[in-house]
């Protein structure tokens, strides 16, 4: 039984056009809303949050609805094109607006784009649990975690995808001592990636076709159930175990807090501290991005040497130095340098560390029949706090000063490693992966 990789790439072009549509919204409408709009700071942080408000809702009602849905495309594909043409639709009519305002500014038009917006998220959310859920309906259950792998690399060239092009087509010479951007340019290139990715996934999966020959698969092959229960059908967890997991999930949170603050703010930061246009701030995160990509071989190899708990716990002491040394660098220099180009790749790297080890940990906790309940857990704590986090920084940042951004984020991240000293299971030890393989701890969020 053998992988087929060309396969997973293409189910991973739904996954690619997410990251780079959540790339861009998280860089580009936090300018918008500030510069365009002058909204105070705790407004569009309030904005800026409704995403992940509207994702603990709409992520598990779609993603159950597709399970009950049947159509001769399949169940996911119907969600995929629908939430994609109609985001790439309204994605385009955001510029329209934003342009227009900047002309002439009128409350009706900052109410249709807010409007706009808002549709635009639901969109959004229609499909990211179907097109995640695509790839296991089609892989056997052996072979998920190597292509859970692809598909997040996937997401990560999507990504990358976005800070390249932003990159390039805005440099800080060329957005510098403008009263208003343009940014339908951007726009375009990221709806036409999206509608491209989703229309060749279209043409060459044969959803119903695959899962039809998956459930024959798992029908001749079925799972050893391992799953004990306390008579009643719920499996019970003793004390010390579920005391590991309540730090484990606060941990979570904290470094989500803490993280999220900077990848929201961090595009207007740099030109409210440094005078830097758009395309330093990419530039910084494409280059953490990066940072990241090229440290999940090498984490995947410490963390089965040292364990998962000293990775996470390595990572979030670098990713609070690196935030205390963004501060340094941001409010000592008015220009990116290449110091700050390391510690953001140092920033990739921490990063790596916490993010690859935390999944597996909290579903090490569980049988095998409550991963998806306990993968539930890690996403409710992670999306509470990037629910939380652009409007606590953002207050911050309009009533205290925009130099408190990575003091924030360092002191959070600070306190994820102190409540991590408190878990004491999860950490189970493996033999160092290899290749792929050592991508498939990778969240998918």
């Amino acid at each position: 039984m053998k992988l087929n990789n060309k396969r997973t790439v293409l189910i991973g072009l739904a996954f690619l056009s997410i990251c780079a549509f959540w790339q861009m919204y998280d860089n580009i409408i936090p300018l918008i809303l500030t510069n365009t709009f002058h909204m105070d700071e705790t407004i569009s942080g309030v904005i800026m949050a409704a995403d992940n408000v509207l994702a603990l809702f709409l992520l598990p009602f779609f993603g159950a609805l597709s399970d009950r849905t049947s159509t001769r495309i399949g169940r996911r594909m119907p969600f995929i094109l629908f939430g994609t043409v109609w985001a790439v639709v309204l994605m385009n009519i955001l510029p329209v607006i934003d342009n227009s305002f900047a002309r002439e500014n009128s409350a009706v038009k900052l109410v249709l784009f807010v409007v706009t917006l808002g549709l635009l998220l639901v969109m959004m959310g229609t499909y990211r649990s179907p097109a995640v859920a695509l790839m296991p309906d089609v892989t056997p259950k052996p072979l998920r975690s190597k292509a859970n792998a692809i598909i997040n690399l996937m997401g990560a060239v999507g990504g990358i995808f976005y800070l390249a092009v932003a990159a390039v087509m805005y440099p800080n010479e060329k957005t510098a001592g403008l009263s208003h951007v343009d940014y339908q340019p951007l726009f375009i290139v990221v709806s036409a990636l999206m509608a491209v990715s989703v229309l060749v996934l279209y043409l060459t999966i044969r959803e119903p076709k695959l899962a039809e020959e998956e459930r024959a698969y798992e029908t001749a092959h079925p799972e050893q159930q391992l799953a004990e229960d306390d008579g009643s059908g719920n499996e019970v967890l003793p004390g010390e175990v579920k005391r590991s997991l309540a730090f484990l999930l606060v941990s979570i949170s904290l470094w989500f807090i803490g993280y999220n603050a900077v990848t929201t703010w961090f595009t207007v930061y740099v030109g409210e501290v440094m005078g830097q246009g758009l395309g330093g701030a990419s530039t910084c995160l494409l280059i953490a991005t990066g940072g990241a990509i090229v440290s999940y071989l090498p984490i995947g190899a410490a963390a089965s040497k040292i364990g998962r708990q000293k990775t996470i716990k390595g990572g979030a002491c670098l990713l609070a130095a690196c935030f205390l040394l963004g501060y340094f660098l941001t409010t000592r220099y008015t220009q990116i340098n290449a110091v700050m180009f390391v510690v953001f790749a140092l920033v990739g790297l921490a990063w790596a560390a916490i993010n690859v080890n935390s999944l597996p940990m909290v579903v090490e906790m569980c049988k095998g029949s409550d991963i998806g309940k306990f993968t539930g857990y890690y996403y409710t704590f992670s999306m509470a706090a990037q629910v939380v986090t652009p409007v606590l920084s953002g207050w911050l940042l309009k009533h205290v000063g925009y130099t408190t951004l990575f003091p924030y984020a360092a002191f959070f991240v600070a306190c994820s490693f102190v409540t991590m000293c408190f878990v004491r299971h999860g950490d189970s030890k493996v033999a160092a992966k290899k290749g792929i393989e050592a991508f498939a701890d990778m969240d998918a969020d």
